[in-house]
């Protein structure tokens, strides 16, 4: 699955992951259950069945009927699918306690997994089992920085959208000039005894960074000057890792701008890292706004109304971006409105709409018929329009910017509007 596609659905698995994270049952009554492709689904629903006969023992009746109702609910679901889908299946069931003792709902979450998985596992607990899912969150490929220069160096890594600095070293290098009755060659050699003890320092504490990551794709060596070559060229980093220096790059800071700098010149090499892909759409976004080209637009009204006219190529979504429509219906005078809340929680939605007055008839008849999140909306406006939909971090400056100056929600156009 490329990067681009899976943008989306990994923000979506993960929203749905950190969900299942807060949810815990009163005794162990929730069903985990991961089905590999290569696994019959006769063959689960037999094992399901086996389940169901061993829970019937359980002495707490009420736990009983929890656990049998949601190996029911396991084997409806399971009946949906003639096969298992390519990369397996995984589903989510238990009684979660909605607000006290008495108040538990069922839920259900079927979920196919962006990566493939390989093993059958069945688990009742008192939480969902999530930790293969999140696994595959995890971004597979690492690449290594360090920026120098011969007073300072920055050692970092870049992860997906995630630029780390894992040290900073300072060389407590003297001046190029030396002290007074000191005669040049034995300043000169005193120095280089330094900068080579400075340069081992960073070497090891890049070896210490570098060498626990298993995804280590390569290094970017940075900084101005000569200094980043004298250290690409001496025997620092352990072997293994001066095999893996891809390129040096001149930059004119090091540091945090430093770093920024090696990646932003570095485009070739960091093509399908996240951060840089994620850098380019919103400057590309920003660059015609800057311009005024008619090419884009921002906020939600405005680039749902835009989508709808089919012209949208991209949707740039700040991961922050959480805004729910709901539909609310009076079933006294059928009175209908639809609304966009931040940061709704369902229960408590219920409940407001639920004691608030209709502003047309006035009764306390109101309910929700339909909640929605903003962005699985967008996302079906997408689909039949062609549009893609990009999930923005806020790990880069241009994705902060567009959470805090855009409203988080802004769209890449296909030609100008007629």
């Amino acid at each position: 699955m490329s990067e681009k596609k899976s943008s989306l659905l990994k923000f979506k698995l993960k929203k749905t992951l950190d969900t299942l994270a807060s949810k815990e049952g009163r005794h162990t009554e929730l069903i985990s259950l991961y089905v590999p492709r290569e696994r019959q689904l006769s063959d689960v629903m037999n094992n399901l069945r086996s389940e169901y006969s061993t829970a019937s023992n359980i002495k707490s009746r009420t736990t009983r009927k929890n656990v049998l109702d949601a190996i029911e609910r396991v084997m409806q679901r399971l009946r949906l699918f003639k096969e298992v889908p390519p990369n397996g299946l995984v589903l989510f069931v238990g009684a979660i306690p909605q607000n006290g003792i008495g108040s538990e709902r069922m839920e259900t979450y079927v979920i196919e997994p962006p990566d493939p998985i390989s093993i059958y596992y069945y688990r009742c607990d008192q939480r969902f089992h999530i930790e293969a899912l999140q696994e595959m969150l995890k971004e597979r490929n690492a690449y290594g920085i360090i920026v120098v220069d011969g007073n300072e160096a920055t050692i970092a890594t870049l992860r997906g959208k995630s630029l780390k600095i894992i040290r900073e070293v300072t060389s407590g290098l003297p001046g190029k000039h030396r002290a007074g009755g000191q005669s040049q060659r034995r300043f000169e050699r005193e120095r280089e005894m330094e900068v080579n003890e400075y340069f081992r320092r960073v070497g090891n504490h890049a070896n210490d960074a570098f060498l626990v990551e298993p995804d280590m794709r390569g290094i970017i060596i940075g900084g101005p000057g000569p200094t980043k070559s004298d250290f690409e060229n001496g025997e620092y980093l352990q072997y293994t890792l001066k095999g893996k220096i891809l390129a040096t790059v001149d930059t004119a800071y090091v540091g945090e701008q430093g770093l920024k700098e090696v990646v932003e010149k570095s485009p070739e090499i960091f093509k399908e890292v996240r951060y840089f892909e994620e850098k380019k759409l919103v400057q590309n976004f920003l660059y015609e706004l800057g311009h005024d080209t008619g090419l884009v637009t921002y906020g939600e009204n405005e680039v749902r109304r835009i989508m709808n006219k089919g012209i949208v190529r991209a949707v740039l979504v700040s991961e922050e971006f959480d805004e729910t429509v709901l539909t609310v219906e009076c079933s006294n005078c059928g009175f209908s409105e639809r609304r966009t809340v931040k940061h709704a929680n369902p229960q408590n939605l219920e409940q407001e709409v639920a004691t608030a007055q209709c502003p047309k008839c006035s009764s306390t008849t109101l309910k929700i018929v339909e909640l929605k999140d903003v962005i699985d909306e967008l996302a079906e406006i997408a689909e039949q329009t062609g549009a893609s939909i990009e999930v923005i971090s806020t790990q880069t400056e241009e994705g902060v910017s567009l959470k805090e100056s855009f409203g988080g929600i802004a769209a890449i156009l296909r030609y100008k509007q007629p």
